[in-house]
This record gives C-alpha cells, structure tokens and sequence, in this order.
C-alpha cells in the first residue's frame, strides 16, 4: 500500500512537471522560432490523439468504437473534442503566445474554483464560507499576478489575460462535461477521441500542412517533446496515478504544473516575476489546498 502511494505521488508530480515543462517550450516555439498557435494546437491534438487511440485499440480492442453506437454518446464526445479538448488546447497555447507560460499556467489553475462555484449553483446551494474565501482569494491572487499591484498598467498584455482565464472556463468543460463518457468507456479512448475530433475539426481552419516557423533541430525537438512528453505521456502519468492515490489528492499535488512552467519562464526567458506576481501565484494555487481540504472533510 505504501509502495503503491509513493509511485501515484512519483506519477503525478512527474506528469505535472512535464506539463509545466511543455508550455514553456511552446512559449520557445512561438516567441523564438516563430510557431503560430494554431499549427501547435492542430498537429498536437491529431498525432497525440492517434497515438491514445492506437494504444486503446491494443489494450480495449472494439471497444474502442463503442461511443459512437448512440446517438447521445456520439454527440457528447463531438462537444467534448470541440468544446473542451480543442478549446482548452488552444485558449492555453494562445495564452502563452500572447504572454508567457507561466502567466497562462498560474490563470488556468482558477479552474477548481469556477467548477467548485458551478456546481453549487447548479444544486441551488448558497456557496459555503470556505467556498466564497476561496473564489475571493482567486480573485485578489489574479489582480497582483495580472498587474504587479500597479493599476495603472498590466504586467502581461490584455490578450495574455483573456486567453488565460478563457483557458480557465475551457478547463472547466472539459473537467466537467465528460464525466458520464468516462464512466462509460474509460479516459483512453475518451481523450483519444476528443483529441482526434478536436484535431480534425480545427483542421478545417487551420490545416496541419500549413506550417509557420522556423524548422531546425532544436525546432523539431521542440515538437517532439510538447507532443510527446507534454501530451502523451504526461497524461498517461496523470491518469495512472489516481489509480494509486485519490483523486483530490492528484489535483493538490498536480499544482506543481504551474510552478515548474513559472520556474522555467524565469530562468529561461528571464520573466519578470516581482513581489506581487509571487504573491498572486500562492494565492490562486492555496484555493486548490483549501478546495481539497474541503472534499476530503466531505468524505
């Protein structure tokens, strides 16, 4: 049992490193060698798609097909791939684009505390006083990160910050949406299908053949390593570990996403990250320990 506990922390954090790793190395991709967002976006999500798929066929076999026998799980998974799986690929690669990793990272964790507020909207339940503490937190730890506690000026650009917290509610469907497709047919081929809708879809936008930037070695590498550490196995690690270790415990010890993505920024492309931008990122990621504090006390 301990073994089991030590190897769901080991995959997590490993996955979640590897998460903050790749969007840094998307920000390399679109800010050095000139990468636009939407090729990214589209060649991630059709190979990083086939590639689950693949690995669901071996291991499910004709089950693979299966979410596609009615007519309600065939619509569901279209609206997870476009809606979800494309929408909170793209929204996060342009946030970077716009601003840095780091910034985009840090603006997607306000998830957890859009989901926790839906869904006591949606019971008719006024929100707890730990729930309201939190949201506020959120909300005080975006202002110091989005403007260095200067009102006068944004510390990131105004698109920087729309496509952040557009990242955050794309987070938001795409964790709640699915949850009866999961239940049905398991995340391999749930994620392997949003990915390859999501792909193919935005394909009809923006072709994958239609390439911008600049292609060298380290340009390839660069590629590889967001499709396949960043995607790939980095998912692969996330879903393994919530067999070992519960699942409020993965979302607490995954919020090392953001601060390996804003380690990175810093060291690599010399972010400026003040007082106040420290102090705003400690406060969107305490909402993640304090929501979880609060699902473990329901348990």
């Amino acid at each position: 049992m301990k073994d089991s506990r030590v190897l769901g922390i080991v995959l997590v954090l490993t996955g979640a490193t590897l998460w903050g790793v790749s969007g840094t190395v998307a920000q390399f991709l679109f800010q050095v060698k000139g990468f636009s967002t939407e090729w990214l976006t589209v060649a991630r999500l059709l190979v990083a798609g086939v590639i689950l798929l693949t690995i669901a066929y071996i291991k499910e076999g004709e089950k693979v097909w299966g979410v596609w026998t009615s007519k309600n799980g065939a619509l569901r998974i279209i609206l997870f791939g476009i809606l979800g799986m494309l929408a909170v690929q793209y929204t996060y690669f342009a946030a970077i684009e716009h601003g840095n990793a780091a910034t985009a990272t840090i603006l997607q964790y306000l998830a957890p505390a859009l989901i926790t507020c839906y869904l006591a909207l949606r019971s008719r339940r006024l929100p707890s006083f730990t729930i309201i503490i939190s949201v506020v937190i959120a909300i005080i730890g975006t202002f110091l990160l989005v403007t260095g506690a200067n009102l006068q000026s944004l510390s990131v650009s105004g698109w920087a910050v729309f496509w952040g917290v557009a990242s955050a509610f794309a987070l938001s469907f795409y964790t709640l949406q699915p949850l009866r497709l999961l239940a049905d047919w398991g995340s391999k081929i749930v994620v392997g299908w949003g990915m390859l809708i999501g792909g193919v879809s935005f394909s009809f936008i923006h072709p994958p053949w239609k390439v911008q930037g600049d292609w060298t070695l380290s340009s390839l590498a660069a590629v590889l390593f967001v499709i396949i550490f960043g995607t790939i196995i980095a998912f692969y690690f996330y879903l393994e570990s919530t067999t070992h270790i519960a699942a409020s415990k993965v979302s607490l010890l995954a919020s090392v996403e953001p601060l390996s993505a804003t380690f990175l920024s810093i060291l690599w492309f010399h972010i400026p990250f003040g007082l106040a931008e420290w102090i705003g990122t400690i406060l969107i990621l305490s909402t993640i320990t304090i929501l979880s504090i609060v699902k473990d006390a329901r348990k």
